[in-house]
């Protein structure tokens, strides 16, 4: 169980894993993530379930190495195996079914996180539109894949080095401009993101979901360390999420959150690529 069955590298530092674990597989849905753990004495992290499938109970997750235990993830090769690897967790995603357009926006990690959403409304016979981003042309990976489950792809990146120069909230503003209209719009990446897409999107009213990855800990709410305010409501984006309405998600208050560990977290990276001989 937990054996890494297939490992792609799919731009510097992000990777694709295919992990046997026919439990998880059989139940997971779009929208929902995993926990797990790499060492003994390591912490748990959450990513998110980018495909699965369930006829082989292959479970397919990618990350980037940004930490101490994404390094690690990084270095298992196929045939090892991952000691702990809980879920499915969160709640899925649900849309309505009489809606017939949508809209994905996804900017860097943000990415593999649409993917199974995509197939599903893509088999419903959805329309369906994809803007993705990224810093330069190496960043932007499952282009082909996507390619295959949507009406258009739209490409941007900081430098201009592939696809349009600028971000994926400059396309977004011209395809609403250009009087383009969804039913839905889902935005998922980094939270300044997600918060810029929603600003946009307010103004034409249209529904925009986000899927919020903060800091999760135990994957059951026990620990309130993913708390963000919904509308009036404190939520906890690992048992309520990841996925809420765009238009009430306190987004100041979520960045202020997402940033209490950051000076830990590259204390210890720094430790661990010293200790691995890579220095600084």
């Amino acid at each position: 169980m937990n054996e890494i069955v297939i490992k792609q590298n799919l731009a510097p530092n992000v990777w694709l894993m295919g992990i046997y674990s026919p439990q998880v597989a059989k139940k997971s849905n779009p929208g929902q993530f995993v926990i797990l753990r790499v060492a003994e004495n390591g912490e748990r992290i959450p990513l998110t379930i980018a495909d699965f499938d369930r006829e082989k109970g292959v479970v397919y997750i990618i990350f980037q190495v940004v930490g101490k235990t994404t390094s690690l993830l990084s270095q298992l090769n196929i045939g090892d195996r991952i000691i702990d690897f809980v879920g499915p967790l969160g709640m899925p995603y649900e849309h309505n079914p009489e809606d017939k357009n949508y809209l994905f926006v996804a900017g860097g990690l943000g990415i593999p996180a649409i993917f199974s959403k995509v197939k599903m409304l893509h088999s419903q016979g959805k329309n369906i539109d994809i803007i993705i981003g990224g810093r330069s042309k190496e960043n932007i990976f499952f282009e082909d894949e996507l390619k295959k489950y949507c009406n258009n792809l739209y490409i941007s990146t900081n430098d201009g080095s592939y696809g349009k120069k600028g971000f994926v909230t400059d396309i977004l503003n011209e395809l609403l401009e250009s009087g383009k209209r969804y039913d839905e719009i889902f935005a998922v990446g980094p939270v300044p993101m997600m918060k810029a897409v929603v600003d946009i999107t307010k103004k034409y009213q249209i529904k925009t979901l986000v899927s919020l990855n903060p800091i999760m800990v135990d994957g059951t709410g026990m620990c309130g360390g993913c708390r963000v305010k919904i509308g009036n409501e404190v939520k906890f984006a690992c048992v309520d999420g990841p996925i809420f309405d765009g238009f009430e998600v306190d987004f100041d208050g979520l960045m202020k959150r997402n940033s209490y560990y950051q000076d830990l977290e590259n204390i210890s990276y720094r430790e661990h690529k010293c200790k691995i001989g890579l220095g600084e």
